[in-house]
């Protein structure tokens, strides 16, 4: 969704970080610009976040880290933040901290603007925003019992002696993350982490093509789709496609060259969306995003240009982690079970690998949730019904090599275990850590991908 916060225009794209959540999370994290990781105070750094933040690495991704439910127990700060460090491999840098925490929460000082700002159970509102140059000042005892005000003045000073000076340069490489501490249900804490990211976080940045770098002041529009969503108006058997801008002006009923195709399109219904809501758009910018009413004429990864030819590069599918072959439990259905699987898979709910061996559909997925979630929208949106049978499998890799005779003789070795993706790649599905490390040993020229960027 889009909104206006001050004079910025923000984007947010929602990657629900819990366990059971698509593929086509990780290819949202292609599009943005910067990211802001929410953490639960009790809970800490979860499975997911991590591997979300491997996403952020591969990118240089600027992170932002906002600390939630500290009106709940949790978690001590310090250790919280050692906790940070140590799973998203990132540094960390306070620029909030929490006086107490749980029932006995107070507020949160912010250290980047020197202010004090104290929280009131159960209002939507902060009620007291305090400047505090000095926080040593006695008048620290008027807002906060003395106990809290001694704790937050020694947690300040080890704060400052232990962590050095946001370096903004190191925040926009992605090499150190700020951290804010509040209560999102309640919206405290919130304020800060808007006004620090409007005033810090990166502008549009510039995207890398196959043929260049494309620049968002650029005067040529060109975007691509990293997100197509099928039926999202149950009334009509549509998809959207979402496409990032990366330079210049889109434009409603204007002609782009769809780069796959080689062909012109116009779109004249356009849309932008606030939670539910959409509406239609006449113009966007680098860095908007935009849903194109889809047809089938998108996949994930399509460029759209004024007409020069470029292709954006880094939208992977990852080696999913869960497998079951994909059964027709109607026979009558086939041709509709068949447009249900290749609509969903080029929405990026999953993956569609086809064992060369014995013919068979294997769907691989992230999360267990997403073969519910196939077998549901398959009966609900195309009338198809499906059933799933166990494979037992541990990783899908891509393979490659610059020796063609190699990867025959890998191929002929391996047969019973080679499938193609749905671009018709070779993909390796070993059943265990020890077959795919042996793999790897005898067989050096070969080139093993666990995504397939490459």
């Amino acid at each position: 969704m889009g909104f206006e916060y001050g004079e910025y225009k923000i984007n947010i794209l929602d990657t629900p970080g819990h366990q059971d959540f698509a593929e086509d999370t990780y290819r949202t994290l292609t599009a943005v610009d910067s990211v802001i990781i929410a953490v639960d105070v009790a809970k800490g750094v979860e499975a997911q976040t991590r591997k979300l933040m491997e996403v952020c690495r591969m990118r240089n991704t600027p992170v932002m880290i906002f600390v939630n439910k500290m009106d709940r127990d949790g978690k001590d700060p310090f250790d919280l933040l050692d906790e940070l460090e140590e799973e998203l491999k990132i540094q960390v840098r306070p620029l909030s901290w929490p006086i107490d925490g749980g029932q006995r929460f107070r507020g949160v000082y912010n250290l980047y603007e020197e202010k004090l700002n104290l929280y009131t159970p159960s209002k939507q509102k902060v009620t007291e925003s305090v400047e505090f140059k000095d926080i040593n000042s006695p008048e620290l005892e008027n807002y906060i019992e003395p106990n809290q005000a001694r704790k937050l003045r020694e947690d300040i000073e080890l704060i400052q002696g232990v962590y050095s000076e946001l370096d903004l340069e190191a925040y926009l490489a992605g090499k150190v993350a700020p951290v804010f501490f509040g209560s999102a249900l309640n919206n405290f804490g919130v304020k800060e982490l808007l006004d620090c990211f409007c005033r810090i976080a990166p502008s549009p940045r510039p995207v890398n093509a196959e043929e260049r770098e494309v620049k968002p002041g650029e005067d040529g529009f060109s975007g691509f789709i990293f997100k197509i969503h099928a039926n999202m108006d149950p009334n009509h058997r549509s998809c959207i496609a979402f496409v990032k801008i990366c330079s210049g002006k889109f434009e409603r009923n204007v002609n782009y060259k769809h780069i796959r195709l080689n062909r012109q399109m116009r779109f004249s219904a356009p849309t932008a969306f606030m939670a539910q809501r959409k509406e239609t758009v006449d113009e966007a910018y680098a860095g908007d995003i935009v849903g194109l009413p889809d047809t089938g004429n998108f996949k994930i990864g399509d460029t759209l240009t004024s007409g020069e030819d470029l292709h954006f590069k880094g939208l992977p599918s990852f080696s999913p982690e869960m497998f079951k072959y994909i059964e027709n439990a109607d026979p009558l259905k086939t041709k509709q079970l068949n447009k249900g699987i290749d609509q969903l898979m080029d929405e990026g709910v999953a993956q569609l690998f086809t064992n060369q061996f014995n013919g068979r559909k294997i769907i691989g997925t992230v999360g267990q949730l997403q073969f519910e979630v196939i077998q549901y929208r398959l009966l609900h949106e195309y009338g198809a019904q499906c059933k799933w049978e166990p494979i037992s499998l541990y990783k899908a890799c891509w393979v490659e090599s610059d020796n063609a005779q190699e990867l025959e003789n890998f191929k002929k070795r391996k047969s019973q275990y080679m499938a193609l993706d749905k671009e018709g790649r070779d993909v390796f599905l070993a059943d265990s850590s020890y077959v795919l490390m042996m793999a790897q040993q005898d067989f050096k020229d070969i080139k093993f991908h666990f995504t397939s960027e490459f």
